[in-house]
């Protein structure tokens, strides 16, 4: 039994040979290839949805944690991969939506099987089914987890333990890379991430020929020993002489994200290579036990088959009846998301008309403001016009006045002369 705590997910050798995948009949190399590929699809989906490195490497630790737990013939890995990436995302604080996370890995399966690419339509049935697994895949994860998902990476080590040796750019670019190369094998859930971190630096040192001090030994001083330095070194280079991983169809139902709940329910049994489940005993207690597993369901069968004969009719009508009210139950279920289909589309249109409405009062606004504006410049026009027209005409007025008071004065001037002459 494998106890999950906090910075405690640590397996021997002989725990990872033991696996539930091994048990259910997967080998060795077809485990080893299915947790490569894996890690592929959480690598390459978290570089399309622009996601930190950290969120991948995350994503990596708790796919090679769960299938520690559980066997790789009842959980699919296209889709444990999807809900790796979806439950690490929020881990890291990076979230994305699930919408997003299931087109991406559509995406990807065209592309990877050659077929024709198509886009995911978020209204069909296809795609709330995928929802539905994902989200039931993300609690079998954190079930498995004990909702204790603390993962500690070996990148923070790397630039600590390389900055005593005052090493080159080029060392730290190679052991990083190393140290993602690593999240591809089961060096995550064997050794702690110091450790890993060791091993990466003495791989990439030895790489690029930079000396590292033995007298005393380096690794010392950060909690590491030989043994399990070589090791990660020794996982490495396997790693690297392995082909690209490539799917291999073991899980019974590839449409979803696991099998069937009574596969999930029922104890594994271990497979032989001829396809017939091998209930070899080791002990008697256990050869007991195996011919109960084999005898008990088939004298509840053979009750059952006397107990239906005499009902069979009755047991007939009941069940077509129940599957047409199933069919009816199906029919309502797709009219009723129809119609909310066509409410969500009305309310859509509604706020479009609002908008639309909204912007129009807006530019008729905008057009009398301008009309105002233009008036008022109008009347500001008339107003000084009539101003100068005024100051015009009183000029024009006032001269004739002086014009009348000559002539008045004239005829007085020309009286008093007459006088003079009669006078003469």
């Amino acid at each position: 039994m494998i106890y999950t705590a906090i910075d405690t997910f640590y397996l021997s050798e002989e725990q990872l040979i033991n696996s539930p995948s091994r048990k259910d009949g997967i080998d060795e190399v077809t485990e080893t290839t299915l947790r490569i590929y894996g890690c592929d699809l959480i690598q390459e989906s978290g570089i399309l949805l622009r996601l930190p490195q950290a969120v991948m490497a995350t994503g990596q630790v708790l796919f090679h944690r769960f299938y520690c737990k559980k066997s790789f013939a009842r959980f699919n890995v296209k889709r444990v991969a999807a809900s790796c990436v979806w439950l690490a995302s929020k881990l890291e604080e990076s979230p994305r939506k699930a919408r997003q996370v299931l087109i991406v890995f559509h995406r990807m399966e065209c592309r990877r099987e050659n077929l024709p690419i198509e886009h995911l339509d978020t209204s069909s049935k296809k795609y709330i089914d995928l929802k539905a697994d994902l989200i039931r895949t993300e609690r079998h994860l954190l079930k498995e987890m004990g909702f204790i998902c603390h993962v500690e990476h070996p990148h923070k080590f790397i630039s600590n333990y390389l900055a005593p040796f005052e090493a080159p750019a080029e060392l730290r670019q190679e052991a990083w890379n190393l140290a993602n190369d690593s999240l591809r094998t089961t060096l995550c859930v064997r050794f702690k991430s110091e450790v890993v971190a060791c091993g990466v630096v003495y791989a990439a040192a030895r790489r690029f020929e930079v000396p590292l001090p033995e007298d005393p030994p380096w690794w010392k001083a950060f909690d590491a020993d030989k043994a399990g330095i070589d090791e990660v070194c020794r996982v490495l280079a396997h790693l690297y002489s392995l082909p690209k991983a490539q799917y291999i169809p073991v899980c019974k139902e590839g449409s979803s994200f696991a099998t069937s709940n009574r596969s999930r329910d029922m104890p594994s049994l271990p497979v032989s290579k001829e396809g017939f489940l091998d209930v070899r005993p080791v002990n008697e207690d256990t050869e007991e036990v195996a011919k109960d597993a084999v005898t008990k369901p088939a004298l509840d069968k053979l009750k059952d088959l006397k107990k239906n004969d005499d009902d069979a009719k009755p047991l007939e009508g009941v069940s077509k009846e129940d599957t047409g009210r199933t069919d009816h139950r199906t029919d309502a279920g797709g009219e009723k998301n129809k119609e909310r289909e066509r409410d969500r589309g009305r309310d859509r249109e509604r706020e479009r008309d609002k908008e639309r409405l909204k912007s129009r009062e807006r530019d008729r606004g905008r057009e009398s403001d301008r009309e105002r504006e233009r008036d008022d410049f109008e009347r500001d026009k008339e107003k000084s016009k009539e101003r100068s027209h005024r100051s015009r005409d009183k000029g024009h007025s006032e001269k004739p006045k002086h014009h009348s008071s000559r002539d008045r004065d004239y005829p007085s001037y020309s009286s008093r002369e007459k006088d003079r002459r009669r006078h003469h």
